[in-house]
């Protein structure tokens, strides 16, 4: 199987909802204590604390600035409970992986396949919150000018794959579902802020695009021959996650447990106000025509969070399965990525009707 590799060029500028709501501030589901004191250092089997200092700090990813707008617009900003001195603006799995190592970044949220990545590179880091997708998220689009119309006829051709990313699992899954081998075709290893540049430029013949690129993508280069071809496969999972040193700090694994609650309110807040969302953040922040914004939308899935992460491990142990017989990472565990202290914490967060 011909694998390429390419250097990243720019920050990933996927627009899809399920991404983009990755940071947050923190909800007190722990009480915050008057004084300094120094942090307690924990193990893998210690109780997560009920309190934390309040000049405990968290260094959260927020793509594109949309965290900070969503607290803003939802008020959620003012149960902020610990400081955050940085929303960097990181959202691919390999740039999170980097933020991570340099300690630039304490709390991010990616797809199932960034985790799978890092502990294959040797960076210890655990899953701490769960949403789920039941629905596409992703589609596959063709170079203009090309003959493809079902995943079948991927066979022979070139396809962009990033494997510590979300499209790559997907990629994998849909070759999978049409019985073709990957020794059927030419994988181009980029990251996903490639994929468009290297469909424009016929560098490959297809790749996997979030549903809010898809009507852009349409728009500019339907009349050319490009299409995009959608399936049933999905990307179940949306995680939280963070470097065990982080999980190992008393205070900051208080703060980010009391943050899960926002993290998934604010998603839930998007979802449940989306003209307002579409007009703030895409059209005058991200400078979609107010259609586009409208199309991006109409596309969201409504977020879950399950009351037990069995599915999600179950998910991600077939990921590591089909990662591990392409020859990119060893198999091992699912189990492992997951901090199970940090399950229960939605059980009463949150309305019944996005537990299901």
């Amino acid at each position: 199987m011909p694998l390429h590799t390419h250097s990243s060029a720019t920050l990933d500028r996927r627009l899809f909802i399920r991404g983009l709501i990755g940071g947050a501030a923190a909800l007190g589901l722990a009480a915050c204590t008057g004084t300094a004191r120094p942090a307690t250092l924990l193990t893998s089997k210690s109780a997560i604390p009920t309190e934390f200092a309040p000049d405990t700090t968290l260094k959260i990813s927020s793509p594109l600035g949309s965290v900070a707008l969503a607290l803003g617009l939802s008020s959620l900003k003012n149960e902020l409970r610990f400081q955050v001195p940085e929303w960097p603006n990181v959202t691919a799995g390999p740039d999170v992986i980097n933020a991570f190592r340099s300690k630039s970044l304490d709390v991010a949220t990616n797809a199932g396949l960034p985790p799978i990545q890092a502990e294959y590179q040797g960076l210890d880091a655990k899953i701490v919150a769960v949403q789920l997708t039941r629905t596409p998220n992703y589609a596959f689009a063709t170079k203009p000018g090309s003959d493809i119309e079902t995943v079948k006829d991927f066979a022979g051709k070139t396809l962009a794959f990033s494997q510590g990313q979300a499209q790559g699992a997907v990629l994998l899954r849909a070759l999978e579902e049409a019985g073709i081998a990957q020794s059927e075709v030419t994988l181009t290893n980029l990251t996903s802020n490639q994929f468009l540049t290297a469909l424009q430029s016929g560098q490959v013949d297809v790749a996997v695009l979030g549903n809010s690129q898809v009507p852009k993508y349409l728009e500019q280069y339907r009349a050319d021959g490009a299409r995009v071809i959608t399936t049933d496969v999905v990307d179940l999972l949306s995680i939280l996650w963070a470097p065990t040193t982080v999980l190992e700090d008393g205070d900051k694994a208080a703060a980010l447990a009391s943050y899960i609650p926002i993290w998934a309110r604010a998603n839930i807040w998007i979802w449940e106000n989306p003209e307002i969302w579409a007009q703030k953040f895409y059209v005058e922040t991200q400078n979609l025509a107010p259609a586009d914004a409208r199309a991006v939308i109409a596309l969201a899935n409504r977020p879950i969070y399950p009351p037990t992460w069995d599915e999600a491990i179950g998910w991600q142990q077939k990921n590591i399965e089909l990662l591990s017989a392409a020859g990119f990472v060893d198999s091992f565990d699912a189990e492992t990525l997951f901090d199970r202290r940090f399950e229960n914490i939605l059980a009463d967060a949150i309305d019944t009707e996005y537990r299901s």
